[in-house]
């Protein structure tokens, strides 16, 4: 079955007029230029023979709006979709949305009214797998929603494979990144994709952000957290983060970089949430908690509280990492350490949405996790693409590193690699969670733009007294700051880096000690030692 693509171009802003059956309400929502265009491109592929397609759309780009869209089209046409999502939330958002578009729809989730007989089935995965009668139902369009998910599971699989592998397959996702076996590029024959964030900020239909995380020898990897199916186990990640003092560390700095802002927090597991709502109550500060177990009308009366300021801070466990939508919240705690791509970028994006008519002017990440440092920003996302299981390079999105560098011998190796294959340096035993001030944190293309040089020569003496401070060699610094800003340090910027112009000689002694380990490390000569530490202090005779 090939829809008729031609029937279902979009040509102006708004979506054309609609079959009389199938009024379209005049509230229904105006598409952006950018979804526009990701509707049509849509249609092109589907009339060049494809019919497993991915449709890439970061959070804050309007998933929402464009799969609305393709619905009305598609019901125009006389077409029978299903529409798959993994949450019983994203039912009833699901429903609210297609109802914008003047559409009725058929359910199939335990709860709610099914019918058989409606040309547009919203259905959750867990409810498919225990019914039958859908399989009789024949869909000519399959939308999976947070397909990185839905796609993957059980009963997504038959869908695609065994009950439905003649229909038109759109799969939907912001992130289409994933741990453990099997990439959205093993399955999707193409793509379309919306703009990068920095694009959608450039054109104001997201918000700038600021990001705040814990400084470099703060920044360190969880070893001795095991990993289940590529992310860190939850009850060895409980053991490292609800922890009182850290909980403590949480508030304290909201208090100082964010105070009176509206705030969502991404705990570890439901007990870790609780402690850390009532840690902020505790202070002053009005919190709750949001669960799994909450009751729909009970999350919109949380979430209207959070809008209207009533709440401060709502905290959560796999809750509000996907289909909430408050544009008002200013800030996000980030709490749980995760190896996930796509979990890390939607709970930044739960931030990122604009909201003029209350005053915010930003997004704001307090990263108490590491995950900046270890995911990277969505800013420095360049483009988007469909991983494949056999191309680890592809399954790492442009802005996270694969590298890191060892802090013993200099050799840079793998962000997986728990042991250096140099030398006996071991991650596993290092520290979990540091407990310090949050300092500001830039993403990689917004250092690109910087040319004050006081700002970069700081930038410069910062790295180099971070790279000192874990016994680094000294070009790893130059290296790193290359990378930050596409321009090597200048000649000058060496003297006083990291002891300031008032060096004392046991900041001399020191120094020398440290060179030569390097040196030792890196098989240089005692002429390399002098040069490099003739570089911070100047022509200082070597102690």
């Amino acid at each position: 079955m090939r829809p008729a693509a031609q029937s279902f171009r979009v040509s102006s802003q708004r979506a054309p007029s609609p079959h009389p059956k199938t009024p379209q309400p005049s509230s229904a929502p105006t598409l952006r230029p950018y979804q526009v265009k990701v509707v049509n491109g849509v249609y092109e592929k589907i009339s060049a023979g494809f019919n497993r397609i991915g449709i890439l759309a970061g959070t804050g780009a309007g998933k929402t709006v464009i799969s609305g869209q393709i619905c009305a089209h598609a019901r125009r046409l006389g077409l029978r979709l299903m529409f798959v999502v993994h949450l019983d939330v994203l039912v009833g958002q699901t429903a609210d949305k297609l109802r914008s578009f003047g559409l009725d729809c058929g359910f199939i989730k335990a709860g709610w009214k099914e019918d058989p007989t409606a040309p547009i089935q919203i259905a959750s995965v867990q409810t498919l797998a225990q019914r039958d009668w859908w399989r009789d139902w024949e869909a000519q369009i399959v939308f999976y929603d947070e397909a990185h998910t839905t796609l993957f599971s059980q009963v997504g699989q038959e869908i695609l494979e065994e009950v439905y592998p003649r229909a038109v397959h759109l799969a939907m996702t912001a992130t289409p990144y994933r741990l453990g076996q099997g990439q959205l590029g093993d399955f999707l024959q193409t793509y379309v994709a919306a703009p990068v964030p920095s694009e959608l900020q450039n054109m104001g239909f997201l918000a700038p952000m600021r990001y705040f995380g814990l400084p470099a020898e703060g920044q360190v990897e969880l070893g001795e957290v095991t990993l289940v199916d590529g992310d860190f186990e939850i009850k060895g990640l409980k053991n490292a983060c609800d922890r009182p003092e850290l909980i403590t560390r949480v508030v304290e700095e909201w208090c100082r970089l964010t105070p009176n802002k509206r705030t969502i927090a991404f705990c570890v597991d439901v007990e870790h949430a609780r402690h850390v709502a009532e840690a902020f109550n505790d202070a002053g500060i009005p919190a709750d908690l949001v669960a799994g177990s909450t009751s729909r009308k009970e999350r919109q009366r949380l979430y209207s509280a959070l809008g209207s300021g009533e709440l401060m801070v709502l905290t959560s466990c796999n809750v509000i990492s996907i289909g909430f939508d408050e544009p008002s919240v200013e800030v996000g705690l980030l709490l749980r350490p995760t190896q996930s791509v796509a979990l890390h970028q939607q709970q930044i994006g739960r931030v990122m949405r604009i909201s003029p008519n209350t005053g915010k002017t930003c997004g704001i990440i307090l990263d108490q996790a590491g995950n900046l440092s270890r995911l990277g920003f969505p800013e420095d996302i360049e483009r988007y693409d469909l991983p494949v299981s056999d191309d680890e390079d592809r399954k790492t999105p442009v802005g996270r590193s694969k590298l890191k560098g060892c802090p013993d011998c200099g050799a840079w190796v793998h962000l997986s690699a728990v042991d250096c294959p140099e030398c006996p340096h071991s991650w596993a035993s290092e520290p979990t969670i540091s407990a310090q001030d949050l300092i500001e944190l830039w993403p990689r293309e917004r250092f690109k733009s910087v040319d004050d040089v006081a700002i970069l020569c700081k930038l410069f003496h910062y790295l180099r007294q971070q790279n000192y401070a874990k016994g680094r060699a000294p070009h790893q610094c130059d290296r790193a700051f290359y990378q930050l800003t596409n321009r090597l340090p200048e000649e000058n910027w060496y003297s006083g880096a990291i002891f300031g112009t008032e060096p004392t000689r046991n900041n001399y002694v020191d120094y020398k000690t440290y060179l030569e380990r390097v040196a030792f490390r890196l098989q240089k000569d005692l002429t390399w030692a002098i040069e490099e530490f003739q570089k911070e202090f100047g022509h200082v005779t070597w102690p």
